[in-house]
């Protein structure tokens, strides 16, 4: 399926796919979980610096397979300014290629690399980052736009 017109629920209680936002560049970061470490340093960060991103002209769109509820409680608790997408249904999870064997403890499961895309205002991957560290990593996005 083509990643540009797969429909998520998003944040804002709206649905959108990657050709809603025609005309606009996006940072479009995949994370695992919502209000977990990594992920929360991640998210905060990318909010820290949302207007840095904004008058470079890019939005910052973030998606994981939690719930909308999961993201609203994540967006309140963590205090984010950002438009998390829920992507249950692992449709663009799959389409980016984020979706990997991961381990823990043990055990082996499926789960999301945290891995960032830019994409054109035509919904186009520019640049991307895959498997990435939560630390340093939306100021070193930042620094490369």
């Amino acid at each position: 399926m083509n990643y540009k017109t797969i429909k998520l629920d998003a944040s804002d209680n709206n649905t959108y796919s990657i050709t809603d936002f025609k005309g606009q560049k996006i940072v479009l970061y995949f994370y695992p979980k919502d209000n977990t470490s990594g992920c929360t340093l991640e998210s905060k960060t990318f909010t820290s610096l949302k207007n840095d991103f904004l008058e470079k002209g890019y939005k910052i769109i973030g998606v994981s397979r939690d719930s909308v509820k999961s993201h609203l409680n994540f967006i309140t608790k963590q205090d984010l300014d950002l438009l998390l997408l829920s992507d249950k249904d692992e449709e663009l999870v799959k389409a980016f290629d984020v979706l990997k064997e991961k381990r823990m403890y043990g055990k082996t499961y499926l789960g999301i690399v945290r891995s960032t895309f830019i994409l054109d205002e035509d919904g186009n991957i520019t640049k991307e980052y895959r498997n990435v560290k939560a630390k340093g990593h939306a100021e070193l996005v930042l620094g490369e736009l």
